[in-house]
Parts: structure tokens; sequence; C-alpha cells
């Protein structure tokens, strides 16, 4: 039998809780991967994509809800099955919640990356029940992997991308005034040259100054800036930051302080590990401040993956955390982020 993942405890204050959302025994699906997670009137919930391994037929989308202290055992929600019998993988779920309206899951359907197209669901039960699948409109995929946004006046700016032979990996922002009803979408930010980026995160640092973090195959994390609430974007640029082509998340705190989670490695380590946080100010220096999965002495990375990790800040200023491990299960972590210097 497969040994047991243990959860090594994280001696740092910040950390208030730390958990598998499923021990390795109790694994309905071999594989899993692309975590999201949000809170719905005080319930944790979270969700990925499962099943034999990505790009299989038979990868649905998974959901695990925290109350009473503990997640329930996790459930299929949606799945790739067409009218006509035939069967896609699901990809990259995010959960996000509109002021004042019901959950909403997002999800992309398709063969791969460069044919899916964009689905949601709704949830009046913070995620207990679904509503039936609505495909999003042609153009349109959603969030690709980090949260929307919503700003003051109610609109949300969700950040997504495409992957493409010809353009290549190229970001673009889609925008709701109606809390998800109806969607626009800008044209590219990048031109998939200089840099291939995909899976935006969006950063508010207040008055209408947005920072868009990417992830690229250009071993940085790149960024764009918007000075009008993500009306028009700058040129994209290198950060300080090593990417190893690995999904990054981000949050703007309270304190007016950026929170990065990423892989602070270039493209030769090739693993996905460790799995470290970052602190800003003006989101140009960053400050690599606690490794939530360290390299660890005499263990041999290769093979370990800690990655795709999504981030959320709860409004009463704790931040969740739900993450890939090792593709066998996914690792919460609650965390304090005023105890992070």
């Amino acid at each position: 039998m497969e040994k047991l993942p243990q959860v090594i405890p994280l001696d740092h204050p910040a950390i208030v809780e730390q958990a598998f959302i499923y021990e390795l025994d109790k694994a309905l699906t071999p594989e899993c991967h692309a975590s999201t997670v949000e809170v719905s009137n005080g319930t944790v919930v979270a969700s990925w994509f499962g099943g034999t391994k990505e790009k299989n037929d038979d990868v649905g989308i998974w959901v695990s809800r925290k109350t009473d202290g503990s997640w329930s055992t996790p459930v299929e929600v949606a799945n790739g099955i067409q009218d006509d019998g035939s069967r896609f993988p699901c990809w990259n779920p995010v959960l996000f919640k509109p002021k004042g309206q019901p959950l909403m899951l997002f999800y992309k359907v398709g063969p791969d990356p460069k044919e899916w197209w964009g689905l949601y669901m709704t949830s009046n039960d913070d995620g207990k029940t679904w509503s039936a699948p609505t495909m999003l409109p042609d153009g349109v995929l959603g969030p690709i992997k980090n949260q929307p946004i919503q700003l003051a006046n109610g609109e949300i700016i969700s950040p997504s991308s495409t992957e493409s032979d010809e353009d290549g990996w190229q970001i673009h922002m889609e925008h709701s005034s109606d809390s998800g009803k109806t969607w626009h979408r800008t044209e590219s930010l990048n031109d998939g040259k200089e840099f291939g980026a995909i899976q935006p995160v969006v950063l508010d640092y207040g008055d209408g100054k947005l920072q868009l973090l990417s992830r690229t195959e250009n071993e940085v994390i790149s960024q764009n800036w918007s000075n009008d609430y993500g009306k028009t974007w700058d040129k994209m640029t290198a950060t300080e930051l090593p990417n190893p082509n690995s999904g990054i998340d981000g949050v703007s705190l309270k304190d007016g302080r950026q929170l990065l989670i990423y892989n602070p490695t270039g493209k030769n380590w090739g693993d996905r590990v460790p799995l470290s946080l970052a602190l800003s100010t003006d989101g140009k220096k960053w400050n690599r401040v606690l490794d939530l999965e360290p390299l660890r002495e005499n263990t041999d990375k290769e093979g370990e993956e800690y990655s795709y990790p999504t981030m959320l800040l709860a409004d009463d200023g704790m931040v969740h955390i739900v993450y890939t491990w090792n593709r066998k299960t996914v690792k919460y972590i609650k965390l304090d982020p005023t105890k992070l210097k």
C-alpha cells in the first residue's frame, strides 16, 4: 500500500490551521489538480479537477465543504459528458462569490487548453447543491485559474488567457457589470512572442491602480499595470520573481501589502518545489517570507509537486490557501497574514 502522507507542521505563528482535504487512502480519484477555494457565508468551499490523469476523459470537477471543523467527502459536481454521448475532460475550476449573489463555480471542458470552452454553475446553499451548467458566450472562457476581483462599483474583473499554436500564450481580461450575468473581454495584453503568459492574477492597490502577475514560459513571473481600474493596461514586462512555468496566485491584504504564493525556482529545476509566500508593498520588490512546502534535506525532489495554489482573503482578514499535493490530494492552509513580517 502506498505510504500515507503526513502533514508536517509549519512552525510559524502565521499558520492557524493546516490539513489535507482528504487522506490518500480515501481518495476517490487517482489524481487531482488545480484546486480553488472560497468562503461562502462562513463555509469554506474547495474544488479541483480529479480523475485517472489530467487530460483523460474521466476527469471531472469535485467539491468539498468544511463544516463543523472537518472536510466533507468530496462529491463530483460536473463532468464533460456531451449531449451526443461523447466525453471530454474537465479543467481548472474557479470558485467566486460576487457581493450579494450566489456562489459561482467556473470551469472548462474540452480536449486540451487550446480547444476548451467555459461554463459555470451557481449554488444558493454555499456549495451543497449546484445548478445545471451554463455555457459562457463564444470568446469568453471565464477565469482561467485565479479568481476575479470585484471593484467598489460592483464591476467584476476576471483574469483569463488563451493558448494557441499560432499566437502563443496570451492573457486578457473579462469584465462584467451585472454580477456575472453578461461579459465582455479585452484584447490580448501580450503578443505571445516576447512573453508566453497565461493564468494571470489581479492585485488591487487602490485608487484604480491594478497589477497583473502571470505565469510564463520565460522563467520569470511577468507583470502588467493599470491606473484606470483595468480599462487600459501597459506593456507586459518581467518582474524580479522566478517562475518554473507553474501557476501562481496572490491577494491584496487589508493593510495594503500584497501576498503572493509561487514556486520560487527557474526552469532548470523542473519540479514545482518549494512552494513559498512572498510579500510586497509596491509590487516591484518582493520578499520571500515563508516556505509552505520547503525543499527538505535528505528528500529526493524528483516527483515532488506542490503547485497550482489558490489564495483567498476572507472578510475577517484571514487567508485561505489550497494547492496540489503531489497530485494525490489537496492541501489546505489557513493563515493570519498580520503575523507575516
